[in-house]
């Protein structure tokens, strides 16, 4: 299984560099349209920069799977809530059970004690 895992890193890496070879072309990121960019009040939240494609590429791909994680993360909150409240109490009926045994038992023999335990 660790050589197929280390196949597909590889077979990755190799797709991932290939794709940054074929798009090393500079492009203008700009975070507002040139209209947009003109509305009184507008013009600082507008900047540009220049990079490598493949940059812009990789990032949203980052981008992407970090909101869909984080989304993932937050819809899932209700069932580990869930999770751990009935596991409190799974730890509280336990922890009941062993006072009602030791109650039960407390005028017992302690080998008929253990031999009730252990069935």
């Amino acid at each position: 299984m660790r050589y197929i895992r280390y196949a597909f890193l590889a077979a990755l890496a190799i797709v991932l560099v290939t794709v940054a070879l074929a798009n090393r072309q500079v492009v203008t990121l700009n975070t507002l349209p040139d209209g947009l960019a003109g509305f009184p009040g507008m013009g600082m939240f507008a900047f540009s920069v220049e990079l490598p494609l493949f940059l812009v590429i990789f990032a949203g791909i980052l981008a992407g799977l970090l909101i869909g994680f984080v989304w993932e993360w937050l819809r899932e909150h209700k069932f580990r809530a869930e999770a751990a409240r009935k596991q409190g109490e799974v730890k509280k009926l336990e922890r009941e059970l062993k006072k009602t045994q030791v109650e039960r038992d407390k005028d017992k023999d302690e080998v008929l004690a253990i031999l009730d335990n252990a069935s």
